[in-house]
């Protein structure tokens, strides 16, 4: 009988890498950024036009009384530009990144994978989210030297309303984007919100110089409750009770936001 041998195959590696939500995230949102950087559209939309826009504001605050409503320019104009930032920077720039990824297939690649669908939106706002972030920051210290603005009274309250207005602006996306067809539309789909918000949640016109019934009414719009915030953290004078109420309507708006993504996403073009 002739001896047999017995060839021992190498082993498999058993360490093999292993990835981490946040990692993953991560490297979506830098493809993301790349990306981002090579579409100049978005860019002149999303980092010039926030910072042109409070120049408008400051002029029409030449025309109004703000003293009678306790605000000065400062307190009218940096909330102003935190909430331009949320809708051109955030809001607008992620309704056209998830539209045109989608008609490309992208998000439809990326089910595929280990990528779990709240990572593949999460990575691919990202980078825009982070934009909104470091430009409010940007235009608070610049309201802060131009306009001779004093520190902010309770500046939790605005760092708060900041944080909410970009998740919320985030998911708003997402919603918008669902019921865009294409890329095209996704620049005209987002305007009627941007308009609302602009000349209702007190951004070119404060609440406080509105009719009682009118200005109620505004409250309820999602970005009012962010300006609302913003504002109150330079003047301290929002209560605990209304500071809860604008947190309160914030968090509503981004629950349905999240619901209406869960429910009405879509992931392949729409035909």
């Amino acid at each position: 009988m002739s001896a047999t041998t017995t060839k021992h195959l190498p082993a498999r590696a058993t360490n093999a890498t292993v990835t981490t939500p946040m990692g993953r995230m991560t490297a979506l949102a830098r493809a993301e950024l790349t990306l981002l950087g090579r579409n100049k559209g978005t860019l002149f939309a999303a980092l010039f036009v926030p910072l042109v826009l409070p120049v408008s504001v400051w002029s029409a605050s030449k025309e109004m009384d703000l003293a009678e409503a306790g605000l000065t320019t400062g307190t009218l104009v940096l909330p102003a530009a935190v909430g331009f930032s949320l809708l051109f920077a955030v809001y607008s720039a992620v309704v056209g990144v998830f539209v045109v990824r989608r008609e490309e297939l992208v998000l439809k690649r990326l089910r595929t994978g280990e990528l779990r669908d709240v990572e593949i939106l999460s990575g691919s706002a990202m980078p825009a989210v982070l934009s909104g972030l470091v430009q409010s920051l940007l235009l608070a210290v610049g309201c802060f030297v131009l306009l001779d603005l004093s520190a902010p009274s309770a500046p939790h309250l605005a760092v708060l309303g900041l944080l909410l207005g970009l998740v919320m602006c985030a998911a708003l996306a997402a919603v918008t984007a669902s019921f865009t067809r294409t890329g095209e539309s996704a620049q005209v789909t987002p305007l009627p919100f941007m308009f609302v918000s602009m000349f209702g949640s007190g951004m070119f016109v404060p609440l406080e110089v509105l009719p009682d019934r009118l200005a109620s009414l505004c409250e309820l719009l999602p970005l009012t409750p962010v300006i609302t915030l913003v504002r109150g953290g330079w003047t301290g004078d929002l209560s605990a009770y209304e500071a809860l109420g604008s947190v309160t309507t914030a968090v509503a708006w981004t629950v349905v936001a999240v619901f209406a993504v869960r429910r009405w996403f879509r992931w392949e073009p729409r035909h």
